[in-house]
């Protein structure tokens, strides 16, 4: 049994470390919805983790369970430090163009049946 739940184990660790990625990248952007997203996924990956439990490897649940702390941590404090940081760029004020299409005098319109087309 445990051959067959240690690679669901390490699968689960690998998916939750990868949710963690992508909520610490949300919640560094401020996207609340997609860290949202990204910890209930984070929640699955955890689940099946434990699965390594059965070869008592415990040590994949650790992981996961770091990723997410670290997620949660690092997440916010990478968006106060871009916030702190000065914006690099001023907005430009572009001028309105006035070039007009050319006038045309409107042609006539004239419907033909289809037997004389």
């Amino acid at each position: 049994m445990a051959s067959f739940f240690l690679p669901i184990g390490y699968v689960g660790a690998s998916i939750a470390v990868l949710c963690a990625i992508v909520a610490a990248v949300a919640l560094a952007r401020g996207a609340a919805g997609l860290a949202g997203g990204a910890v209930g996924c984070w929640i699955v990956g955890a689940v099946l983790s434990l699965t390594a439990g059965f070869a008592g490897l415990w040590w994949l649940v650790g992981i996961a369970c770091a990723a997410l702390v670290a997620a949660l941590v690092l997440g916010p404090l990478a968006r106060a430090v871009i916030r702190r940081l000065p914006a690099t760029s001023e907005p430009v004020e572009v001028a309105p163009t006035t070039d007009t299409a050319s006038i045309t005098r409107p042609r006539s319109v004239v419907l033909k049946p289809a037997s004389q087309r």
